[in-house]
């Protein structure tokens, strides 16, 4: 019975949702024209990038290169294994991976023009862009000051700097920035829609009706829940295979159905989040203002446009309570590295614990302020 009241009022959700032009005006808007427009305006900044360098020559030279990347370009360098390079990439935890081969000094005084190896994560388009450059005037920088404190004759020696950028080789801003403006418009519809068909019940009148039905608390948000969480995985999917793939040809690296599960969760979480919000404000314009102080952090802090390396620590902290930041994750890590559910589980995990204590919060609440109009 619980089941069948759950989906009957969710099919009058979607139809209520059909005569609302405007609303599916906006949910057309949101994931085409919008994720198009945004796929070609993507800041250019570096700002504290985390950096991996593998030192196989330790030398004087190779000791003087490690130490010129500083802040606030650079995170201090992280000194790591050869065998560790791919898998830090991989995972992620560095933009920049440099790696000096054994006898590189050597090789620079013989004047043999040896290769410096530099892997870029490519889907962190806001640094790899300009950090690539930032490098390798670094390095070419210390090369022309060794060779002039060691009074080497005639013009200064060439070093070959191999540019590989992984994920994204064309270093296309418009592979990243459709990414995640899809992630952007998913967050600000399943709020905007679950939120919106609360305080719609209660203007046009028909919370009172269904007060006096036999259903519960717990049906009637689960009803908007899972109906107009699926308004937007539709609509997303849709986004991602015709718009993203399609018109823009992103080449999508991992598992199409891995990142919708994801974002399934992503939905359970953002859409329990806007009952919550609905059940806040009294009127639509309250709840443009409520959205206006909640989609804000979420969408700037959430890593999608600024990486979180250069946030404060306590702001990458704290935004880890918000599930943006973990579904940010998964989706760069499926859709552009091809990561499996081996490497994403953990937020897999973290948007399922979130969107229960959600659900659990906005139930509560969505119970308190039926219980007051009641009485």
């Amino acid at each position: 019975m619980q089941q069948h009241n759950i989906f009957t009022l969710g099919v009058k959700e979607l139809r209520s949702l059909l005569r609302e032009p405007m609303m599916l005006l906006l949910i057309v808007y949101s994931f085409t024209l919008a994720i198009y427009a945004a796929a070609t305006a993507m800041p250019e900044t570096l700002q504290n990038a985390p950096i991996a360098i593998v030192d196989e020559d330790h030398s004087q030279l190779s000791e003087n290169l490690v130490a010129r990347f500083t802040a606030p370009f650079f995170h201090a360098p992280d000194l790591i294994s050869l065998s560790e390079m791919d898998r830090r990439l991989d995972t992620g935890a560095d933009t920049f991976a440099l790696d000096i081969p054994p006898g590189f000094q050597r090789d620079l005084l013989a004047r043999r023009q040896p290769a410096l190896q530099l892997n870029v994560d490519a889907t962190r388009m806001t640094q790899a862009f300009v950090g690539a450059s930032y490098i390798q005037n670094i390095i070419q920088n210390e090369i022309d000051h060794f060779a002039r404190s060691h009074q080497m004759p005639g013009a200064t020696p060439q070093v070959a700097l191999e540019l590989r950028a992984r994920f994204n080789p064309e270093l296309n801003q418009e592979w990243f920035g459709a990414g995640m403006e899809l992630i952007e418009q998913i967050t600000l519809l399943s709020i905007i829609l679950s939120g919106a068909a609360l305080i719609r019940e209660r203007e046009h009148g028909t919370i009172e009706h269904l007060l006096v039905m036999p259903v519960t608390p717990f049906e009637i948000m689960a009803s908007k829940v899972w109906s107009m969480g699926l308004v937007v995985l539709l609509a997303a999917t849709f986004s991602l295979l015709v718009v993203i793939q399609g018109f823009l040809h992103v080449p999508l690296r991992g598992p199409v159905y891995l990142f919708l599960a994801g974002t399934a969760l992503h939905l359970f979480a953002t859409t329990a989040l806007g009952i919550y919000l609905g059940t806040i404000a009294r009127t639509m314009p309250q709840f443009s203002l409520l959205l206006m102080l909640v989609l804000l952090p979420l969408m700037v802090l959430s890593g999608s446009f600024t990486p979180r390396e250069s946030m404060p620590v306590g702001i990458r902290d704290l935004m880890l309570l918000t599930p943006n930041t973990h579904y940010v994750l998964l989706t760069q890590a499926v859709l552009y590295r091809g990561a499996g559910f081996d490497v994403v589980w953990p937020q897999f995990a973290s948007l399922a614990l979130i969107g229960a204590v959600l659900s659990v919060l906005s139930l509560m609440r969505f119970r308190s302020s039926l219980a007051s109009m009641h009485n």
